[in-house]
């Protein structure tokens, strides 16, 4: 079988909530309606590591309606939507490999599965696959022309790689289009991450004081919505820009290790590694919620928490209870994986729209223009940030002004004066 899914027979549930999902994606829809036309992707085979939902359906269907030959994995153990995979499987003829709460091996045999189709592009959520391509499987790099990169964390690990000389391949960082970051991580994360934490606890926000560690766009959208339900939001950051600028938005700012004895609920949004560790679990009060809105789950230092505690059991769906060996309790979500993925349904499919807008014109960018870019990480173009932004507009029924030929001219010259 060219898939390996939880259950086909979730297919028609996962085709619905597709269709669902489409109807708040029409610059997708539009971009479709002319890759169907236009074929830009014709003849080429595109592997994609990302996280299985309804919004990146839609995603893999608009590339195929381009003319690609697409296989599909999940980039997160917990983030697949096992209805959503079966329909892509077998409604859709997309090769789907991703199974939610898959282990560690079933999660890189199915980024195998994806690299052995030699795909000649990648589209990444967090660089897995082009990790396991470079230290793994170099034979496929030579058919490979170009990719893209989806998250934060995935373009910290290919930029690292380019300033090593170790990228074999240009890659376009989607994450730093305007249209996806400014959108996607603060609108999307900042809902969702609330969603996926009130699911998996039903404990109430307002009152309580909640903990984001960073402070970057992702950071900022959880802040603003946990402010929105009433909870008194501490930040937590390393950037002394990024916590001046909180402080002015009228945050409370102190060290982790600080916020640790007073915080009930507490996410870590960094892209980094043992964000929370054991000197912050020693100091937490009993009962205090740990989850992780960053893409991998070493935010938190599990090892660590499991050492320190003397019994730890499931007490809920997506929530762990360690107990600690003076008997307090901390609870951590989702295996400390992404929450709004693991207990919820990720980004809306409004801001998700714009995102895969720009992955599906950015594939389409590669196709025309990899062959001709040296290994490294390149930015959106602009003129396919803008255009994703007119689209999302139109789409909106929202109009703006359009400068004069005057103010034009006026922009271009240095010689008016006042």
């Amino acid at each position: 079988m060219n898939y390996d899914v939880k259950d086909v027979r979730l297919a028609a549930q996962g085709k619905l909530r597709i269709e669902w999902a489409e109807m708040e994606m029409p610059v997708l829809r539009q971009i479709r309606a002319r890759f169907e036309r236009e074929k830009p992707l014709k003849g080429l085979r595109l592997g994609a590591c990302l996280h299985v939902t309804t919004e990146t359906a839609n995603l893999a269907i608009t590339l195929k309606a381009g003319g690609a030959k697409v296989a599909l994995c999940a980039s997160n153990p917990l983030s697949t939507q096992d209805d959503v995979a079966a329909a892509l499987a077998t409604e859709f003829g997309v090769p789907t490999y991703a199974i939610k709460g898959e282990d560690d091996a079933t999660y890189y045999k199915h980024i195998h599965a994806v690299i052995d189709t030699k795909p000649h592009l990648t589209m990444d959520d967090g660089a897995d696959t082009v990790g396991v391509i470079h230290k793994d499987r170099r034979e496929v790099a030579g058919n490979i022309i170009g990719g893209t990169e989806e998250t934060t964390t995935g373009v910290i690990r290919l930029r690292a790689m380019a300033q090593d000389g170790a990228l074999l391949y240009p890659i376009i960082a989607v994450n730093d289009a305007d249209t996806k970051h400014l959108f996607d991580n603060r609108y999307g994360t900042g809902q969702s991450t609330v969603d996926g934490i009130i699911r998996a606890t039903n404990r109430l926000l307002a009152g309580s004081r909640f903990v984001v560690a960073g402070y970057g766009w992702c950071g900022r959208g959880v802040a603003m919505r946990a402010r929105g339900m009433g909870a008194r939001v501490i930040i937590c950051e390393t950037d002394p820009l990024r916590a001046l600028e909180a402080v002015m938005d009228g945050y409370e700012v102190m060290p982790l290790a600080e916020a640790a004895r007073i915080g009930d609920h507490f996410c870590t949004l960094t892209g980094n590694k043992h964000v929370l560790r054991a000197e912050h679990f020693a100091v937490m009060k009993d009962g205090a919620i740990i989850a992780n809105s960053g893409h991998f789950n070493v935010e938190i230092n599990l090892g660590e928490l499991q050492a320190a505690a003397k019994a730890r059991r499931q007490i809920r769906e997506f929530v762990e209870e360690f107990t600690m060996q003076d008997g307090r309790r901390l609870y951590v979500l989702g295996d400390g994986r992404l929450i709004n993925l693991a207990a919820a349904e990720g980004h809306p499919a409004s801001v998700m729209d714009m995102s895969f807008a720009n992955q599906a014109l950015c594939s389409e960018y590669m196709a025309v223009h990899a062959r001709g870019l040296k290994p490294g990480v390149y930015p959106v173009p602009k003129e396919i940030d803008r255009d994703i932004a007119r689209l999302k507009l139109s789409a909106m029924g929202t109009q703006i002004d359009a400068l004069t030929a005057e103010q034009e001219e006026y922009l271009r010259t240095w010689s008016e004066g006042t």
